[in-house]
């Protein structure tokens, strides 16, 4: 992962969050918004270093805080644990499997609503919850896991298109000749 891609990454935090907050249609449409952020802390995950997983939790989570009504920073600390989860195990992980990917995403998504839930009832606030809030939760869920895949497919096709890749040497030497026949 080169320092292009770790930009394009926290660059597409930023704008996901500022089109989630203002581009309501979605909304609208299903009854929950769905979160950019989560997904890209999976694909973070499985393809970055710790450093950059970090920066992406702060960054998206403030930003998303500060557009919110959270609290500033409650959204950080669920981002960076689901991140780091996914990170621990990348190794077991099946990464180029369209339903592996899927799963992390919806379970990212899931996970990180419910995290930020409990953070803010343990200090005190008082979110309304109610049984709209299960469906929003499956909405997020299952939004997020495609959210995942289509993060797969745009930034690795992005990595493709713009980053350098050397073509791996051969063994066969163009300019030899092969003598054929009897000699």
């Amino acid at each position: 992962m080169n320092l292009l891609n770790s930009i394009l990454i926290i660059l597409a935090s930023l704008i996901g969050v500022y089109m989630e907050c203002t581009f309501n249609g979605f909304r609208h449409l299903f009854g929950a918004q769905l979160d950019v952020l989560p997904p890209l802390m999976v694909y973070a995950a499985l393809r970055t270093n710790p450093a950059i997983m970090a920066i992406l939790a702060v960054t998206g989570g403030l930003c998303f805080d500060s557009l919110s009504a959270n609290l500033l920073g409650v959204s950080t600390l669920p981002l960076y644990l689901v991140s780091l989860a996914v990170y621990s195990r990348r190794g077991l992980i099946l990464q180029e499997q369209f339903y592996a990917r899927f799963v992390l995403g919806a379970a990212a998504s899931a996970i990180v609503p419910v995290l930020s839930l409990l953070l803010l009832l343990s200090t005190r606030q008082s979110p309304i919850i109610g049984w709209g809030s299960l469906w929003q939760w499956v909405v997020m869920g299952v939004g997020g896991g495609l959210m995942t895949v289509a993060c797969f497919w745009i930034f690795d096709w992005l990595n493709g298109a713009l980053n350098y890749h050397p073509v791996a040497q051969s063994s066969f030497r163009q300019d030899r000749e092969i003598a054929r026949g009897r000699n």
